[in-house]
């Protein structure tokens, strides 16, 4: 899953980002509200952590905008402002939940993950194609019985492709997808990757399930 962090206050930006990559979020961040809303226009997000109190734009103005836009993305507002008025703002304002600086970040991490299986309440929680079934919640992959040992970044390429089954998905769309804005690896991970997941996935299966359409991307359908 993909969030967004908007926080002015560097330090806890970092620790935010870092927090949450660890536990296997993509995660884009910066440092204003103007930046936040370029990020909102260029990419979809699965839950987004504003401060309140930043340059630019604040956190109000940012959840305005994309609400008025018809942008339910999860938010979670993060304030030194512990007043009863301040928090009915924000949730008036459209936003999922608060946190009152100081905060703990086991419940940052327990808030963010509330936040995000609401966002995935519709979401499917078993995606099968032929003999291979995926568990979006558990995050596990089965084929033919056998279960798949897969990195956190290879069941995330997953699931993506096989929640568009048959659709040709471009090295864009992953990467636009499963790694970040400031992702600064090298030209061919979306190669690299599909490569561990082909050899996981189908081996030397007779079937094979991932395919590479040439000039296009990839698709993951079963043929014959």
């Amino acid at each position: 899953m993909r969030l967004l962090i908007a926080e002015d206050e560097q330090d806890l930006n970092r620790l935010l980002a870092k927090a949450l990559r660890k536990e296997g979020y993509v995660v884009d961040a910066c440092l204003d509200g103007e930046e936040a809303a370029d990020c909102l226009l260029g990419a979809r997000y699965d839950g987004i952590i504003l401060d309140v109190m930043m340059p630019k734009k604040d956190g109000h103005q940012v959840l305005r905008e994309i609400r008025n836009h018809g942008d339910q993305t999860p938010v979670l507002f993060l304030t030194a402002r512990d007043s009863v008025t301040d928090r009915v703002q924000g949730l008036d304002l459209g936003a999922d939940d608060y946190l009152i600086k100081p905060f703990d970040f086991d419940e940052l991490l327990a808030r963010v993950r509330a936040l995000t299986r609401r966002a995935g309440s519709e979401k499917k929680t078993l995606l099968t194609l032929a003999d291979l079934t995926v568990d979006t919640v558990r995050h596990t992959a089965i084929r033919d019985g056998v279960m798949l040992d897969l990195s956190a970044k290879e069941y995330a390429l997953l699931e993506y492709l096989i929640s568009r089954p048959g659709a040709v998905i471009s090295r864009q769309q992953i990467e636009n997808s499963l790694w970040s804005y400031d992702y600064s690896g090298g030209s061919n991970v979306v190669d690299v990757y599909i490569s561990y997941l082909r050899k996981k996935l189908d081996g030397n299966r007779e079937k094979k399930l991932l395919h590479t359409v040439r000039g296009a991307g990839w698709t993951l359908r079963e043929e014959g």
